[in-house]
Parts: structure tokens; C-alpha cells; sequence
């Protein structure tokens, strides 16, 4: 693979639902999107509901495939799921007969890694994560960010190339996803995956990423594409407060506000 080639491609990609009988009507959920994402750059995607970023998710992960276009990972066309992509939803998904330690090495044991590599993976990740105290909890016994951190560090585990994320924060209260999206992203920057992160959150999504895409409402198009031009490391904490964060928003917001009904 070339140094040059994307790390994630989507050429002319357009996809619709349905359609396969005479009384299913069709649904165009994307229309000719083009994407090309290098390796390591932390992207956001941001639209109305309905609007097929999850779709774009559920393409790169091999889950389904376009009606029209390609699809590539790597210079190489997606035909199927890959054991290579970390995809965290919104919800942590831990399995509750599970303590922490050992839901984040849940995928670690369905590969057949000797146990002591599993314990020492699992608990490299609890430690980075904040989260090395409460390795022998259950998902009962931890608040709901810590339960995201543990899926954060269970999705991590394998060590994948690429991260699909569809709005992982959004389930947490407003404190919590801001402690949260800190450690992740301080975590992140450590790593340098590269990340498509799907978020109805605008101030999320400039706070975090590299790069920010409107999609339109349904069928979703690609409106705009801006580079967020601040330093890393990024201080969630700072950052919300400064003057090109918010011109940075604003000038996204006038992008995305026509689209959201």
C-alpha cells in the first residue's frame, strides 16, 4: 500500500433501500457521495436524523453494501466485515455477567489470546482509561461513563485501524460526556487511529476532530467539508472557550442549520 493511498475511500457512492417488490417503495438514503479520509485524521459527521451517517458506518464496516459506487479501505474494495474496524455505538453493550477487566477482553478470548496477554492488554487499557480500580466491578456496579470507558477500551483491545464511533457520548449526561470526551481524545491522540466519529453534537464534533462533514437531510449528500484548524493536544476544558472553536462552530452551524427540520 502506498504512503499516498486513503486510509478510507468513497467513490460516487450512492445506496437505496428497498425497492425489491412491486409494493416496496424505494428509499435513496445517500446520493453520489465522495469521501477520502487519510490515515490517522480524526473525522466527524454531522446532519440531520435520517440523513444516512450511520449508513456510511455500516458500509465501511462491510455490514452492507452500496447500490452504486466503491467503497474502499486501504486501496482494497470492502466486501465484508473486518476484524481490522473498532465500531462503538452509543449504548456501552457491556455483558453484565462480566466484570470489567473481562468484558474488555471479551474479544481478545473469542480470538484465542493466552490469557495472561488478555489480563495484560485489559488492564494496560484500564489504566489509560482511569479505570484500573474498578477492574473486578461489574457493569452494575459503575456509573454510565464509566461503563462508555470500559466499551472505549473494550472497542481498543484489538488494536483496529480504523474506528467507527456512532454517537458514543450521547447517552451520558452533560458532565460526564465532557470527562469523557477529554479522556478519549487524550487516549486518541496517544494512538493516532484513524476515526470516523458520526454525532448529532456540533460542539462535539469541532471539539474533537480534525476535520467536520455536513451531510444533508435524506437522500444525504456531502454539503460541506472544513478542517478544524486548532492545536493538539486539544484541553476540552479550554478549548470550549476559544475564539476559533467558536468561529470554527458557527461557520459549521450555517452550514448544517438548513438541513435540520
Amino acid at each position: 500500500m502506498s504512503a499516498d493511498t486513503p486510509a478510507v475511500e468513497l467513490e460516487n457512492v450512492s445506496l437505496i433501500f428497498g425497492g425489491d417488490h412491486p409494493s416496496d417503495e424505494p428509499v435513496a438514503a445517500l446520493h453520489d457521495i465522495n469521501l477520502s479520509i487519510p490515515t490517522g485524521q480524526f473525522v466527524a459527521v454531522v446532519g440531520p436524523s435520517g440523513c444516512g451517517k450511520t449508513t456510511i458506518l455500516n458500509m465501511l464496516s462491510g455490514l452492507i453494501p452500496p447500490t452504486k459506487g466503491a467503497v474502499r479501505r486501504n486501496g482494497t474494495e470492502v466486501d465484508g466485515p473486518s476484524k481490522d474496524i473498532g465500531y462503538m455505538l452509543a449504548r456501552s453493550a457491556l455483558s453484565p455477567w462480566r466484570t470489567a477487566k473481562r468484558n474488555v477482553e471479551l474479544g481478545l478470548e473469542i480470538q484465542g489470546i493466552p490469557k495472561n496477554k488478555r489480563s495484560e492488554k485489559s488492564m494496560e487499557l484500564l489504566r489509560r482509561l482511569r479505570l484500573e480500580d474498578f477492574a473486578d466491578s461489574f457493569p452494575s456496579q459503575l456509573s454510565q461513563g464509566m461503563n462508555q470507558r470500559v466499551a472505549i477500551a473494550r472497542t481498543l483491545a484489538l488494536d483496529p485501524d480504523l474506528w467507527l464511533m456512532d454517537e458514543p457520548f450521547g447517552a451520558l449526561d452533560a458532565q460526564t460526556r465532557l470527562t469523557v470526551q477529554s479522556e478519549f481524545i487524550e487516549l486518541w491522540e496517544s494512538e493516532g487511529t484513524t476515526v470516523i466519529f458520526v454525532t448529532h453534537d456540533l460542539e462535539e464534533a469541532v471539539l474533537l476532530a480534525d476535520r467536520v462533514i455536513v451531510i444533508t437531510a435524506r437522500p444525504g449528500r456531502i454539503k460541506s467539508d472544513t478542517i478544524i484548524d486548532l492545536p493538539r493536544p486539544r484541553i476540552i476544558d479550554e478549548l470550549r472557550f476559544d475564539e476559533n472553536f467558536k468561529q470554527a462552530e458557527e461557520r459549521i452551524w450555517m452550514e448544517l442549520r438548513d438541513e435540520i427540520v
